[in-house]
């Protein structure tokens, strides 16, 4: 059984000019499989948090479909609520006034979990997120990475078997963050499906089994980590300082080299290639001239998108 399925799925907002339609998703269709840590990559905007959304009942489609173990979103809500869980970044969802374990208390009422096994379910979990310590604090008290963590355990509370992640580490510390991810990867080996939204292209890498690059709604390349990480390696650029004119020259004639531009906040040059081998060749002759400030980069997801799946509507 897929643990997600959407087909053609669209959603579309009233413009803010009268008579407009702002379509947030536009004919997603996805498979996601049970056990699998899928990731949705996508800048703000790009419709992520929108699908989860949708997925989690919270929103009614415009046209299209999505079910959710077997369970359509629209017809059969109530099924696919009893078996989901939802980590949304932020305050939404948290109860500041009360303590982190009042919180969990009160999820674990409306996931209906057991009064009797709900005590020892929720000091696992603040353990799990390492928040035991912390368990009687009130919530308005912590800070946005304590939230994240207790967004996770809040998520986890009735022991869902499909986890939506939306932007789970935002806020959090490096250490935590890896944590986090950690986390992750035990879910996984427990058979959990985790769909994972961020524009974090290494938090993708590190934990995700296939990721789908998403703006505007629509679907512009579905991957697994690795071919995306060869994808993004081709774009490798080199930014180079105290280079004159006639070397600019001499290295936008070199094979393999797609454009050599000023960099407008600055007095540097930055080279990019159409060939991921011309890049020593590069190096070789800024050295050789005597260039000492050369600094090496990947592009950001944004960036990515333009030169590897190319605009295709994607405006930044």
């Amino acid at each position: 059984m897929l643990a997600v399925e959407t087909k053609e799925l669209s959603r579309s907002y009233a413009g803010r000019e009268r008579g407009t339609q702002v379509r947030a998703l536009d004919g997603l269709s996805l498979h996601i499989h049970e056990g699998e840590v899928f990731g949705l990559l996508g800048p703000n905007g790009a419709g992520k948090t929108t699908l989860v959304k949708l997925l989690s009942t919270v929103l009614l489609p415009t046209s299209g479909s999505a079910a959710v173990l077997g369970n359509d979103v629209v017809r059969e809500t109530a099924a696919v609520r009893r078996q989901i869980g939802i980590v949304f970044g932020g305050d939404r969802g948290l109860y500041p006034n009360l303590t982190a374990r009042q919180n969990l208390e009160y999820w674990a009422a409306l996931s209906l979990v057991p009064a009797r096994e709900a005590p020892a379910r929720i000091d696992a979990l603040l353990a799990r997120v390492g928040l035991h310590e912390r368990a009687q604090q009130l919530v308005q008290g912590y800070s946005r990475g304590m939230k994240q963590r207790l967004h996770l355990a809040r998520g986890l509370v009735g022991n869902a078997r499909v986890l939506f992640l939306d932007e789970p580490t935002i806020g959090m510390d490096p250490l935590a963050a890896r944590d986090f991810r950690g986390l992750v990867r035990e879910l996984r080996g427990e058979g959990r499906t985790i769909l994972l939204t961020t524009h974090d292209m290494s938090e993708a890498e590190a934990v995700c089994d296939r990721v789908a690059l998403i703006d505007h709604g629509r679907l512009l390349a579905l991957e697994t980590p690795r071919t995306l990480a060869q994808l993004i390696a081709r774009n490798e650029r080199v930014d180079v300082d105290g280079i004159g004119e006639a070397l600019v020259q001499r290295v936008r004639s070199l094979p393999g080299v797609s454009t050599v531009r000023s960099l407008a906040e600055s007095s540097s040059y930055r080279i990019e290639f159409a060939d991921g081998q011309a890049m020593n060749a590069v190096l070789s002759v800024l050295v050789a001239a005597g260039i000492n400030s050369i600094r090496t980069s990947r592009p950001n997801l944004e960036e990515v998108y333009l030169h590897v799946i190319g605009d295709r509507g994607l405006r930044v």
